[in-house]
């Protein structure tokens, strides 16, 4: 008889947070499938793990960017009982500027970091409702609040993954569904190679290891935050960000403009 917590499904799970996820799942004594494009990694990955922690892991080789890799995992997420957490990790950025990036690489960014989220959770989402439990754990960025801070295109990416999670967060209460929206700064992981700033150019101090990243996300997970910001001392700051937005959102529509636009403000 399976002693198992449920199946996590992990994207982009062969290396970094990732990765890092599938091992403290497996620890926990969740199953997991964990989903990446280099199926060599993930079967290293599935062996080591699953003799580790005596759980069953599953390598699901996908590319993400291509429908049927997608459409693949989508189907697994509505067809499998056993599914109970989907971490929404895969997605890859960039620090050039928009003159200086190609835009056809830019999209490909845009298939993995929006357009493959936004449909593993309508695959997801239903069936954590119909049985009235699930977690929904969806990896932003603290650009998605300082969207300036690296390339603008990732930035607006990661803000899309932030705004659906709030949309969800505030669509799914009280139904049993839980979604958490991690947002990690700057993570020791090849990310920054990837994107073209090696990490070892950055501060020291601005570097979070990827271990403690995904175990300070997880101790938010297990706290029931919804927003959990690793890096971020002093939570009050959100909190104070959040009350702002929500005090702007009764004012954002009207049937008259504002009197600053009038024209005796304007001359």
């Amino acid at each position: 008889m399976s002693t198992s917590k449920g199946t996590v499904l992990i994207t982009g799970a062969s290396s970094g947070i990732g990765a890092t996820y599938a091992d403290r799942f497996a620890a926990r004594g969740h199953d997991l499938i964990v989903v990446a494009r280099n199926n060599e990694h993930l079967a290293a990955l599935a062996t080591r793990l699953g003799a580790t922690h005596g759980v069953r892991v599953e390598a699901l080789a996908a590319d993400l960017t291509d429908r049927a890799g997608l459409t693949m995992v989508e189907k697994r997420l509505t067809t499998d009982e056993s599914i109970t957490h989907l971490v929404n990790n895969a997605g890859f950025g960039a620090v050039s500027p928009l003159v200086a990036s190609h835009v056809d690489e830019m999209e490909r960014m845009v298939a993995v970091n929006v357009v493959a989220p936004m449909r593993l959770a309508y695959a997801a989402v239903p069936r954590f409702l119909a049985r009235g439990k699930g977690t929904l754990i969806n990896i932003s960025s603290i650009v998605a609040i300082g969207p300036e801070i690296l390339n603008g295109v990732y930035g607006a990416t990661k803000s899309f993954v932030l705004a659906l999670s709030h949309s969800l967060r505030k669509e799914l209460e009280g139904t049993g569904v839980h979604v958490q929206v991690v947002l990690p700064g700057a993570t020791g992981t090849a990310f920054w190679n990837v994107a073209g700033l090696p990490v070892r150019s950055l501060p020291k101090e601005w570097v979070m290891p990827v271990t403690d990243l995904v175990d300070a996300a997880l101790a938010g997970l297990d706290l029931g935050e919804y927003a959990t910001i690793p890096s971020l001392q002093d939570i009050g700051e959100w909190e104070a960000w959040e009350a702002a937005r929500q005090i702007m959102l009764p004012h954002l529509s009207s049937a008259e403009f504002a009197d600053r636009y009038r024209p005796s403000a304007t001359a």
